[in-house]
């Protein structure tokens, strides 16, 4: 274990007053000011893919891309959050926040050359209690990411967690906190870390062999993807394809801090500025907000299930919808086997041929780190639809940006 040492965020309460004048927020449009990548470049595509270890050469070779249905590069279902992460964190200043779970749909495809605008919502919130970090807020969000001919190409709800974190902290030090009864960074063996990656080279992209509908069963399962042991070249790949925070450096990033003090903090040991969001890759951020070490970013989490899916597929499938929860952290040092199984074979009200698919991620303690259903459209053999054909633009648009400047 990594020797602790104290590192000071802002911390404040969530109190009935606070909660009032957020209550007035319901509704509001959010500036959506975390976006990193809006101008689908092949390198935004490219970066993000080896970001979340998607080694699927129709988000990387143009050449491959051309020979689909698609006709040129698009991005992964996934990449929508690299744009922005879901999420826009608003109000409570001092109070922590943790991305728990999304419900995302999949509408459009994304191409090289298009320029995505994201939208963000305050819904709702509902406060909890909770024996990890007392008084807690469930906060509500809907994100929209919209392409330049203004179409809606992806969209979904999200749950933020908001605690406090001298409150967890507390619990944490008096080996309250939670997950305490587990050691970290994970006692591998030699043996057990071959076996990981074994697993993870076993990894199958079914690419151009197209999967219909007809050849799947329910209770037939995935091919699991495995991630992990997670470490930090695994976070920093993940920050240069997709990084949903304002990173910045030296005089940029302390201007940004002192315009905002509870966006960032001071390090104990090497004194430089950090924002909150080193949680995810500093020990001495995650013991500041009460976490046992440094984890996982909730949508980079989700984009490795969409990895999953989108493996097993193919070129011709299509995610109409993914939902997953966000349980427990994936801290560095864990690995994740990522698994489904069809549950439902059905033809929907659009005349469309869906399975439904359960869906974990299985930690090495044997925890389901993200829980969801999702739901893939399939190629049907017998009555010839295609539902990636079904939602291509026309051919001068594919891949041309045509529109992102001049309508």
């Amino acid at each position: 274990m990594v020797e602790k040492t104290e590192t000071k965020m802002a911390e404040t309460y969530i109190t009935d007053e606070r909660l009032t004048d957020w209550e007035k927020r319901i509704g509001m449009d959010l500036r959506v000011g975390n976006i990193y990548n809006q101008n689908v470049s092949y390198e935004a595509i490219r970066n993000f893919a080896n970001g979340i270890g998607d080694d699927n050469p129709l988000y990387r070779d143009p050449e491959y891309a051309k020979k689909t249905k698609f006709g040129a590069l698009v991005a992964s279902p996934a990449w929508p959050g690299s744009v922005f992460p879901h999420w826009v964190l608003q109000g409570l200043p001092g109070v922590h926040a943790d991305h728990s779970a999304s419900d995302w749909e999949n509408l459009k495809p994304i191409y090289v050359n298009d320029k995505i605008t994201p939208k963000c919502y305050f819904v709702g919130y509902d406060v909890k209690s909770s024996k990890f970090a007392g008084k807690t807020a469930f906060e509500y969000q809907r994100f929209e990411y919209w392409n330049q001919k203004n179409e809606l190409v992806s969209v979904g709800h999200n749950l933020l967690v908001r605690y406090e974190r001298q409150t967890a902290k507390k619990a944490s030090s008096e080996g309250k906190g939670k997950y305490d009864e587990f050691q970290l960074p994970h006692p591998w063996t030699e043996e057990e870390l071959n076996k990981v990656d074994e697993d993870a080279l076993a990894e199958e992209i079914r690419g151009s062999k197209v999967r219909y509908w007809e050849d799947v069963k329910v209770g037939d399962e995935l091919k699991p993807v495995v991630k992990g042991p997670f470490g930090m070249t695994d976070i920093v790949a993940y920050c240069a394809g997709a990084a949903p925070v304002q990173l910045a450096a030296h005089g940029v990033q302390l201007k940004l801090y002192k315009r905002h003090p509870a966006w960032g903090f001071r390090h104990s040991v090497n004194h430089s500025w950090e924002p909150i969001y080193a949680v995810h890759y500093l020990h001495e951020a995650a013991w500041a907000a009460g976490a046992r070490y440094a984890y996982d970013v909730g949508i980079q989490r989700h984009c490795w299930l969409v990895n999953l899916l989108t493996n097993w597929m193919g070129d011709e499938g299509w995610i109409k919808s993914c939902n997953a929860q966000y349980r427990q952290f994936v801290y560095h040092s864990d690995v994740v086997w990522f698994t489904g199984k069809v549950i439902k074979k059905y033809v929907d009200e659009n005349g469309e041929y869906c399975v439904d698919i359960e869906t974990h991620g299985i930690n090495q303690r044997k925890a389901d780190t993200i829980p969801g259903t999702s739901t893939v459209i399939l190629p049907s053999r017998e009555k010839g639809t295609w539902p990636v054909e079904k939602r291509l633009p026309s051919k001068e648009w594919r891949g041309t940006g045509k529109g992102v400047y001049f309508d």
